[in-house]
């Protein structure tokens, strides 16, 4: 093969790549399904143990999924509705111990080395509970929501369902339920 041919089959490999995440983006199967794949090797990682503790495994990931997604979505929100009213300065506008606690978690990340995720966003390091008190701090920028009761209410229990899951605890059916209904109300008044 010469260099020429080499560099011409690289390059339309190359371009490819970048058509297929295009296709893949818009919902289009591009390759091999991997989700069959995804569940032969959960299964297989599930399998030494009893199928109740399976069952409830598989149910606290999906709750775990959505709190994942509520979560990173108030951040966003809340990044989003800085950005526009505060400026590129939003994180020096956090309140000071908020700002501090955060700050500090993130160079304890950046410290430990072999922790390789996200660690530029100061507010991704910015506990759960901090979330309801840096939005009712700028009570005036977030005139959406219904009022601060309502948000401290439905953060505060979710909260406490998040620390469950931290700590690998089951929740009651009716605690599934609260969440998902207080996550709807959440989409609902934001627009998701």
């Amino acid at each position: 093969m010469t260099t020429k041919e080499l560099r011409d089959f690289l390059f339309r490999g190359l371009m490819f790549e970048a058509e297929a995440s295009n296709f893949q983006s818009a919902g289009i199967q591009v390759g091999a399904d991997q989700s069959d794949v995804e569940e032969k090797l959960l299964a297989a990682a599930l399998s030494p143990f009893n199928v109740s503790l399976r069952n409830q495994a598989l149910e606290m990931a999906r709750l775990y999924a959505v709190l994942f997604c509520f979560e990173n979505s108030v951040r966003d929100f809340i990044r989003d509705t800085l950005s526009e009213k505060d400026g590129l300065d939003r994180i020096e506008k956090l309140p000071p111990k908020i700002k501090s606690h955060a700050e500090s978690r993130c160079e304890t990340a950046i410290q430990d080395s072999w922790l390789e995720g996200e660690n530029t966003d100061l507010l991704g390091f910015v506990d759960f509970g901090h979330l309801a008190q840096i939005i009712i701090n700028k009570w005036e920028y977030f005139p959406i929501l219904p009022s601060q009761h309502w948000l401290k209410q439905r953060m505060d229990e979710m909260e406490k369902v998040q620390n469950f899951i931290a700590h690998n605890r089951m929740l009651l059916p009716s605690e599934f339920q609260r969440l998902y209904m207080y996550i709807g109300d959440w989409n609902r008044v934001v627009g998701l």
